[in-house]
């Protein structure tokens, strides 16, 4: 039996589809213990309601795989929630792991992204301090638990219920995207939405260590790689007043960085270069995902000085424990940063010119781009636009 109609209907079970202008019908009568009919068939305003609800984007279906259209529901906003409709979203190497299932932790499909700039579009019946048509960012984290140690203490990123933003859930390659209004920045009219996107993890993933270990006018501060992440380090650092080193092994980046603000250069792949940086730096911020002969960058440390990894190499990191002692060195790491570092951070690079050197791409392109990430092609950052 087909039954056509535009208002809403009370039937036993039903199975309808859309075709041109009107609903079709399919009655399925319940089985004998049903013992009341149920509304499964609503009007053409509110499935209209439906579908617009949706959220569409660009997802991976299994490890490694091209990105496909995809759409989902993403159920009843929360009271503390914040849908963003998203006009930007960075390409962080972070995503291509994901995508490829690098990690182990990646459930498909999902869409990737997690340096969104957008609008606000909705917002919860509890979240205060957000309008909607607001311009805002959200990063690598889209929740976390509130009430344990490091919550408490504003340090929402070491939470160990810590929530992803495209991590068991869907992220930025889309139209719209939801996250606790806790993590949702407000971005500072000074930043462009393109240049913006990629502070949101790239930024904030090399501003939080050197925030952390006190980098000021006295420190002497070492950057390894000129990529995507080490050309916002060496930014940041020259804005906190430290005279800056960049280490590459490609020779011909050497104008890009003193563009971006280094005093020295040093090409990594010449021994007798890296030997006469032995004992100068303070600090070393490693942002390569490459393997690397790491006892000598310990050798350009003074001592009290600290290597800090936010770049995670392939290999096991291995160097000799007498240089760590007799100097008293130190080696770290940086996850990202927590909601009060995004918005400090988004305010520093605002009113001291900070920007990401970006490569735009429609957002239907992102398999092209995200092939021309893996290539090493983009200097440095690709944004998705919308």
């Amino acid at each position: 039996m087909v039954f056509r109609s535009s208002t809403c209907t009370l039937i036993p079970e039903a199975v309808y589809t859309k075709q041109r202008n009107h609903f079709v019908v399919q009655l399925v009568y319940p089985a004998p213990w049903l013992k009341r009919p149920a509304v499964l068939f609503a009007s053409s305003k509110e499935a209209s309601r439906e579908a617009m609800a949706q959220i569409q984007g660009l997802a991976a279906h299994a490890a490694g795989a091209e990105l496909l259209p995809y759409r989902y529901d993403p159920g009843k906003l929360g009271s503390q929630e914040v849908e963003i409709s998203i006009t930007h979203c960075g390409i962080c190497h972070s995503d291509i792991h994901l995508i490829s299932n690098d990690w182990g932790i990646s459930h498909f499909p999902f869409i990737p992204g997690h340096e969104v700039i957008g609008s606000v579009a909705a917002i919860g019946s509890d979240v205060r301090g957000l309008q909607v048509g607001q311009r805002v960012g959200l990063g690598w984290q889209s929740n976390s638990c509130g009430i344990c140690e490091w919550c408490m203490r504003g340090m929402e990123n070491l939470c160990p219920e810590a929530e992803g933003t495209c991590v068991h859930r869907n992220g930025g390659y889309a139209d719209r995207v939801r996250a606790n209004a806790r993590f949702v920045i407000p971005v500072p009219d000074g930043l462009a939405s393109e240049q913006a996107a990629p502070l949101l993890c790239g930024g904030v993933t090399v501003y939080n260590p050197l925030r952390i270990h006190g980098i000021n006018p006295t420190s002497r501060v070492g950057v390894v790689g000129i990529g995507g992440l080490g050309h916002l380090a060496i930014q940041f650092a020259r804005v906190f007043g430290a005279q800056v080193t960049a280490f590459s092994t490609s020779a011909g980046k050497e104008k890009e960085a003193r563009a971006f603000g280094a005093h020295h250069f040093v090409n990594s792949r010449e021994s007798k270069a890296m030997k006469e940086v032995a004992n100068s730096l303070d600090f070393i911020i490693t942002t390569v995902n490459a393997d690397q002969d790491w006892g000598t960058y310990l050798q350009a440390l003074r001592p009290l000085g600290t290597l800090c990894f936010v770049g995670v190499p392939p290999s096991p990191v291995s160097i000799h424990a007498f240089p760590l002692i007799s100097g008293q060195r130190a080696i770290s790491g940086n996850p990202t940063g927590s909601p009060f570092r995004l918005r400090e951070m988004l305010d520093v690079a605002a009113r001291h010119g900070v920007k990401a050197a970006t490569e735009p791409f429609p957002m239907a392109k992102a398999n092209e781009a995200i092939e021309k990430v893996k290539k090493g092609k983009v200097r440095y950052r690709a944004v998705l636009a919308n």
